[in-house]
């Protein structure tokens, strides 16, 4: 391959392709791409810990998709045929292959770097890379670099590297039994009594319900999913699709549990529901998440994505005493705020998107669903014993009647020029109609609505890297969100470049 043609794999910070036949789009993960990548990668990672290549010892982890193990041989044979050392962790979550940089793997040592195989909750025959130094995941910038690199020709002489085999997961879930029995303090079975439901939805999130609840005495009889499979036949694992929460809502339910947890593919997110079935997801595990870290740090400024609702900033402000800045749309962003925050003096202990991507400051920053989920059933276990539930921590939350994502898909050849104009041209319009901007939007342009406008907010933003515009509303009132669209419809039906189909199709026009 030429180096323009691995430009296309980069997705953010990740790198993402089609890894298996039989879905109608070309496979382009192929084999000589992914060792060309985990080459770069390796020459990359050389230069920042300023080690040769053939010294570097490389953590390597996937999830449970159907192409893991073809693009495991391939990142194996091409690490190895440079000398490096492969610690192969197998099946593993995307947080554990961080910390496999920072914590002991082989002979006592961390590792320089790791790869991770996954494509989070994209469709099965989707694969991808995820690299981790122990200063974090890469940037969007070294991903770039990665595969710049990628494309040019590289085969240093050096002696064959090995492959050893590691239960680096095993290590991970006795960090997390530790972190519960440290939080309930009531011995070694803290969880005796305590009833959680988990859905791992057949990615590699199984370990949790059976290396770290269970040995700690908890019920996870009605937990599902638990199998890695990769061609997800249940559901997707994805927190924020709506049949797979109410397909653990109703598992949570039907067992009589004290808690339900669902993960994604590869356990960087989590959400979270009740034992009234009802999910604690988006704003309102935002809150809860908030109102258990600002415990500890009275006062705290919690970031989040753009599209979190005025009643959370409300909860998060007035009820809790902490601070919200509403950041970029991103949870690498997100995060990088966080820490932008930190490192001015602010403390800023959590950094989450209403996607479900969590982190906090105590946890290296990292975005981890199960750490999410174990400081939660620290909390929630500590409440049972008073007789009292995690929404109860959230009851003073106020929350909207509707929401509703629509997005305009963008016609120009130049998209981020015509999303740009059309934002800028929404400003103005809302100064004339004498609409409230918001200014705390670090992304897009958002409108709040009196009562008689509607009772909410609109967000119009431009997507990072797709053609496309995403209008985000939220209401007050029953119907509100229609009242919002109908009053915003004259200025989007009137700009140029902008396919207004499926936001016609809403107002039933």
């Amino acid at each position: 391959m030429k180096i323009k043609d691995y430009a296309h794999f980069k997705s953010g910070t990740d790198i993402r392709g089609v890894a298996c036949e039989g879905a109608g789009e070309p496979v382009d993960l192929t084999d000589a791409a992914v060792k060309a990548m985990a080459l770069a990668f390796a020459r990359w990672l050389s230069a920042r810990a300023d080690k040769p290549v053939s010294a570097l010892r490389i953590a390597l982890g996937r999830d449970s998709r159907l192409s893991g193990p073809r693009l495991r041989d391939a990142v194996t044979e091409a690490l190895t045929g440079v000398g490096v050392t492969v610690a192969d962790c197998g099946l593993a979550s995307t947080p554990a292959m961080f910390m496999a940089t920072v914590q002991p793997v082989w002979e006592g040592e961390p590792c320089d770097g790791s790869v991770q195989l996954t494509a989070s909750h994209h469709p099965w025959y989707r694969n991808g890379l995820k690299f981790f130094t122990p200063a974090g995941g890469l940037e969007g910038r070294d991903i770039s670099a990665v595969l710049q690199m990628a494309g040019e020709d590289y085969m240093p002489d050096a002696a064959p590297g090995r492959v050893v085999p590691v239960d680096f997961m095993a290590e991970y879930a006795a960090g997390l039994r530790r972190l519960i029995i440290d939080g309930v303090g009531a011995g070694d079975r803290p969880l005796e009594g305590f009833h959680i439901v988990v859905d791992a939805g057949n990615g590699v999130g199984g370990f949790y319900a059976e290396q770290v609840l269970a040995p700690l005495g908890a019920d996870i009889s009605g937990s599902q999913f638990l199998e890695p499979d990769g061609s997800f036949p249940n559901h997707i694992p994805n927190p924020e699709d709506p049949e797979a929460m109410a397909s653990v809502c109703a598992a949570t339910l039907a067992a009589g549990a004290d808690l339900g947890v669902i993960f994604d593919t590869d356990v960087d997110r989590a959400g979270l529901v009740g034992p009234d079935g009802r999910e604690i997801n988006r704003n309102r595990l935002i809150a809860l998440a908030a109102a258990v870290v600002l415990e500890d740090c009275p006062g705290g400024t919690v970031v989040t994505d753009s599209v979190t609702s005025d009643g959370l900033k409300i909860f998060i402000e007035q009820t809790l005493g902490g601070r919200h800045r509403r950041f970029k749309r991103g949870y690498r962003n997100v995060i990088d705020e966080a820490i932008r925050l930190c490192g001015e003096g602010t403390p800023a202990p959590l950094a989450i998107e209403t996607s479900g991507h969590a982190a906090l400051k105590e946890n290296y920053f990292l975005d981890d669903g199960a750490y999410l989920a174990t400081r939660l059933i620290v909390k929630a276990a500590g409440l049972k014993r008073q007789g009292k539930t995690l929404s109860d921590l959230i009851a003073a939350l106020p929350e909207p009647a509707e929401g509703v994502e629509l997005r305009f898909a963008i016609t120009a050849p130049d998209f981020r020029a015509a999303g740009e104009r059309t934002l800028a041209e929404l400003e103005a319009y809302a100064a004339q109609k004498g609409w409230r901007v918001a200014d705390d939007s670090a992304e897009g342009v958002r409108i709040s609505f009196g009562r008689e406008e509607g009772a909410g907010w609109l967000l119009l933003r431009l997507s990072v890297h797709d053609p496309v515009l995403p209008l985000n509303i939220e209401s007050e009132l029953p119907g509100g969100c229609r009242i919002i669209a109908a009053a915003f419809a004259p200025f989007i039906r009137g700009q140029r470049d902008i396919d207004c189909t499926k936001f016609n199709a809403y107002l039933g026009e």
